[in-house]
């Protein structure tokens, strides 16, 4: 059998092609399910449309909604950090205090002396 290096190189772009639509239609999809701003609605008639005639539905949605799709995304990763940074803040927070009341309760026990209390106390509140 020949299977001539044309003919593999047009496989490859078919087979990219093919693969880059479905990664646009789920983006287009998953973007549509994230927007709060459309109604179940206008989410159904979408997904009507996107289905029904799914490369002029994808494709009106781009030209239609693109610039959102965007500022959507943006929006989300920015929120995402933020809500990232806050979680290891608080987490960092609670940490320290608890490091600081074992070690109160070190120093009460005397298991620790005030001078050892001091020296782990600038370390845990350094860190």
């Amino acid at each position: 059998m020949s299977y001539p290096l044309l003919d593999v190189f047009l496989t490859t772009v078919w087979v990219f092609l093919w693969i880059l639509w479905f990664i646009l239609l789920f983006r287009v999809i998953g973007d549509l399910f994230r927007d709060d701003s459309v109604s179940g609605w206008g989410k159904a008639g979408w997904c009507v449309f996107v289905v029904v005639l799914p490369f002029l539905g994808v494709f009106v949605y781009l030209i239609a909604r693109g610039r959102g799709m965007g500022e959507r995304e943006a929006r989300a990763s920015m929120k995402a950090e933020a809500d990232l940074k806050e979680f290891v803040r608080e987490t960092a927070a609670t940490g320290h205090a608890e490091e600081l009341s074992k070690l109160v309760e070190l120093k009460n026990h005397g298991d620790i002396t005030a001078e050892e209390y001091e020296r782990a106390k600038a370390k845990v509140l350094a860190a």
